[in-house]
Formats: structure tokens, sequence, C-alpha cells
């Protein structure tokens, strides 16, 4: 349920016979905790303590939580309005400044008091104190057949500010749903990819978001550990100046710089040119991030197809320049209703090449009760990134996607019964993604010296292979038996072998001669002799000695000049 590492998350135990201690039991200081409610983890973010806290929990739930726990007695039910005020406590206690802040409550009792209870008032006035401190209050109820109107219709209705008539009755079993997906705050999950202005013309702008349609789960950053401790690796990188003789070879200046004073150098005949990086990014920049619009065709002039990169989503923002919601609701409808789509020059951000793209118009889904996943989409502009003409040039589409099948008839009916049973019904929630499994057993190894072998669900090979045992000989009658590809030859492994040195590409004997030494220069194939032989090449015909730490580039560059 944590989207980042900076968000907190706490848990409360309601309606409990006893109230023990968490397991840091000093950040209840100025807190009451008061009868039938238990503090089990404050608001804290995720660390290697709470974790084993709840690992441990967890293993001995099921015979010692009815003996520190218990239910309230005499009817398992405590003060919801206590309940509701730790919970406030605890958010306004927890040191941090906190934005969307939730209350999520799974419950299966409809009416935690009775209509004309004290308790009942009690619970109500609650709801309006949520309301002042926009602290957002959400039930999850646990059985399927649940009935908001007893109290927590009223109590929702207050703590949002609403009218009774505008309270619409959610679905129990999608709500649960949500929850198995964690998936608490779906509107924050969906975080925008930057914000940027869109220029219709002069003196006419709006600010508009863009967002991907496929969330990329965000893989935490590759370091190097130390295996002696786990603690993780410092690098350092310095960048070093010299300033080297060009009769000696020797070094006479030496500095360090940083990675903006850095520069390019490119060779333009005998002259040096220099470019810096200052330099370098106003060239980039020349343009300010922003999409600018050139104009429109119709929607038929667009391919089914673009093979360049996936599609973003546009939607307006008033944040920057107030208004941007109706002139963008207008440009929409326009070409909508004219079938046209626009064609824009997109920057996306500072020192990023500039892409024509082009604004589909998109209608939002329609609601579906039974799928949460429909209220993603919503109407705006789909960016279709336009490949240039140099990347399609020589590429033809119709050969490069040919649907023809080359299989004999047999073949594609015995593929397709093996298909057929092979098939499963797909469930994002019980297929899980096996990167991020081995990646979780990693974490839980390293921290908790946990071992995991499997955490993936994925379909028992075993099993696949019984349902197709039978239609394996009519594999093999109508493709053949499957040839292994040959084996590499194993690398040499005694010490004699593995010590000899790579053979050099010239002989040392044909280099005693000028004019072979003179065709190596003329065709450039220097490179294929060895440092050693660099080396003989100039003391044998130039009289001239390198030291040992110039590197075979300079060698090389050292025989051109002197054969000139």
């Amino acid at each position: 349920m944590l989207v980042n590492g900076k968000d907190l998350m706490g848990l409360v135990f309601a309606n409990t016979k006893n109230s023990p201690l968490p397991h840091e039991a000093d950040c209840l200081e100025n807190i009451v905790v008061p009868a039938n409610c238990a503090v089990f983890l404050p608001l804290r973010q995720l660390t290697k303590p709470i974790v084993e806290h709840f690992l441990e929990f967890m293993a001995t739930a099921d015979e010692l939580f009815a003996r520190n726990y218990g239910l309230a007695e005499p009817d398992g039910r405590g003060s919801f309005a206590s309940m509701i005020r730790l919970c406030i406590e605890l958010l306004e206690k927890c040191g941090k400044k906190l934005n969307n802040a939730k209350i999520v409550y799974m419950t299966d009792v409809e009416d935690p008091h009775p209509p004309s209870s004290s308790e009942f008032q009690a619970a109500l006035q609650k709801g309006s104190d949520l309301e002042g401190k926009e602290f957002e209050f959400q039930v999850i109820p646990m059985v399927n057949e649940f009935d908001y109107e007893p109290f927590y219709k009223e109590f929702i209705t207050l703590s949002r500010a609403i009218e009774l008539d505008a309270f619409r009755v959610p679905d129990a079993q999608l709500q649960r749903e949500i929850l198995e997906d964690r998936k608490l705050r779906q509107d924050f999950l969906r975080r925008c990819l930057g914000h940027f202005n869109l220029s219709l013309g002069p003196d006419l702008n709006m600010s508009v978001t863009y967002y991907n349609y496929f969330m990329r789960h965000p893989y935490p950053k590759k370091v190097h550990i130390m295996r002696r401790d786990n603690s993780v690796v410092r690098k350092q990188r310095q960048i070093m100046v010299r300033r080297q003789d060009e009769e000696s070879q020797e070094i006479t200046h030496e500095y360090q710089i940083k990675m903006t004073g850095g520069w390019y150098e490119c060779k333009l005949g005998e002259q040096v040119l220099r470019v810096t990086t200052e330099q370098l990014n106003r060239v980039r920049n020349l343009h300010p991030p922003g999409m600018m619009l050139l104009g429109f065709k119709h929607r038929s002039a667009l391919p089914d197809f673009i093979y360049s990169k996936s599609s973003n989503f546009m939607y307006p923002d008033d944040q920057s320049i107030i208004g941007s919601k109706r002139l963008f609701r207008a440009l929409w409808q326009r070409c909508l209703e004219r079938k046209k789509i626009a064609i824009c020059l997109f920057l996306s951000k500072r020192k990023s090449l500039p892409r024509f793209v082009a604004l589909m118009p998109v209608e939002g889904a329609q609601f579906d009760k039974k799928d949460y996943r429909s209220l993603l989409s919503g109407d705006g502009f789909t960016i279709f990134y336009l490949p240039e003409a140099k990347h399609i040039r020589h590429i033809d589409f119709c050969d490069w996607n040919n649907i023809a099948n080359s299989a004999t008839d047999e073949g594609i009916e015995l593929i397709q019964k093996v298909i057929k049973q092979l098939r499963v019904n797909y469930q994002p929630n019980l297929i899980s993604d096996p990167n991020l499994d081995v990646l979780q057993s990693n974490l839980l190894a390293l921290s908790l010296n946990i071992k995991t072998e499997n955490l993936s669900r994925l379909p028992d090979p075993a099993l696949q292979d019984k349902r197709i045992e039978k239609l394996l000989p009519g594999y093999e009658t109508i493709f053949g038996p499957e040839t292994e590809p040959a084996k590499k030859r194993a690398a040499k492994s005694s010490n004699e072998d593995a010590s000899v040195s790579k053979m050099a590409k010239i002989d040392g004997e044909q280099l005693k001669s000028y004019n072979f030494v003179e065709q190596l220069i003329n065709d450039k194939h220097l490179t294929s002799c060895s440092v050693a032989q660099l080396r003989f090449i100039l003391s044998e015909h130039f009289g001239v000695t390198q030291t040992k730490s110039v590197a075979k580039a300079g060698l090389i560059e050292r025989i051109e000049k002197l054969s000139v």
C-alpha cells in the first residue's frame, strides 16, 4: 500500500478487550488510548524492525490474538467515537506534515451503536470533526450484503460535507478488490509525468499535464554492497585534466575539474574546436519546454499503427493558467465533432529532442460497476509520437509484418490443440511479476535472513506436461525430432594453456623491413601490431625510445608523425 519511502501507515485494532502497548511503547506518550482500542503500529515509515514485528505477530496470531487483544464485552462493540478520536490524534501527532491523509475502516458491523443512544450522536459529531480536519474516511465492508443506511451513510456525508441524496452506495466486493490490489488511493497513484504549456497561437496558452497509459514498476536502483556487513559501497568520480609534453611525453601540469567544467573537442583540419558544457546546453535549450500547435488534419491521415513510441494521455490543469480546462474542453469537443487531429511540436523537458506529435481526441470509457479500472480513463487527448521520415524510409512494413503462415494445416491444427490445453484464465492478482518475486526474495534474504524458494504462483510445469503428453508423438511426426544445438568448445583449463599470451597478428620478422612498415602506415593497419611491436618499429627504423607509460594510441600517432 506504500507508494514511496516517505509514505506513512498505521494500524489500530478496534473493539478489543485489552489494550496492549505497541512495539514502540514510547510512541504513545502524548496520546491517550481509550478503552476497547489497541494501537498495533503508529504512523511510521517502513523499516526492518516493523517488518520483523509484523511477521512475528502473523506467526502467532491464531494462538495469541484472543489472549492478548480479545473481543470487547458484552456485545463485541466499543465506542466508535473514541476510535475515531484516537485515529485523529495519531494523524495530528505523528510529527510529519501530512498530505491526503485517509482513515480506512474495515468492518462487518452495519450499526456500531443503536440510533437512539448517546454513543450514536457522539459518533456523528466525530464525522463533523473529520470534515474540519480534512481527513478522508472510507469504509470497506468485509461482507457482500452491507447496509449503509443505519449509520455509515450519515457519517460519511458529514465527514465529506455533502448532501444525503448525493451519497452513492459503493460495491462492497469492488472495495475489497481495490484493497487486494493494495491501491487505497487510486487517484494519487496515477501521477503525471510533467506539466507544460500548450501554445495555440499568439498570446493564447493553456496549461496541461500528460500521463502514461501503463504504469511502469519503479524498481529500486542497483547498488554494490559489502559481503561482510551489507554496507553500501560509495562511489566517487573524479575528472583529471593533464597537460603532456609532445616531445618528452611527460606530464607537465595536472588538475581536477567538475562535470560542468568539462568540454568537448573536435578537429577541423589543423584547428581544434572546443565546445564547453554551457555552450552545448544553450544549443539544446533553444526552445522552452512545451507544446506548440502547428495545424490540423483529418483523423484518417493518422496511420493505424505507429512503431515509434508508446502513446501518452494529455489532460488540462488550472494550476498555472486559470481557465485552461474550459479552453481544453472546447478544443477537445471541436476536434471530436469534426474528426480532426492536431499536429504539434512537443518538447517534453529541458535538453530533450523536439518531437512531432498528433493529438487524437478520445472519450472516457463507460463506468463499469464490476471493474474499478474503468475509472482510470477519461476525456482528453492521446499523444501519438510521429516517426521521422529517415526512420521508416527503407522499411517495408507489409513484408516486415507479414502474417502468412508457412506451416501445414496439420501442424496448425496440432498447435491449436496444444494452446487450448495450456490455456489458463488470466487474473493479474494471481500471476505475479517474476522479476518482482526475485527482488522480493533477495530483500527478504538480505534484510530478514528469510530464504524463499519460489514466490511465484505461475502454472505448474509438471501439470502442463501431463496435459500435452498425448499430443507429443504427433508433434514429432509432423515437425520432426528437435535437434539440440551444437555445444561450444570448452575452454582449455590447464595452467600452461591458460598462461599463454595472445599471439600477434603480424610476424616480427616482417617488421624488420621498412617497406613492410611503410605499407602498414599507408593502409592504417598499425592497430594490428602489439605494443611491443610498435616499440620495436620506433627503435629499429626511427631510433626513438618511448616510455612505458605511453599507450598504444600514442605509439601509433608517434610513428605516423615520424614517417611523414
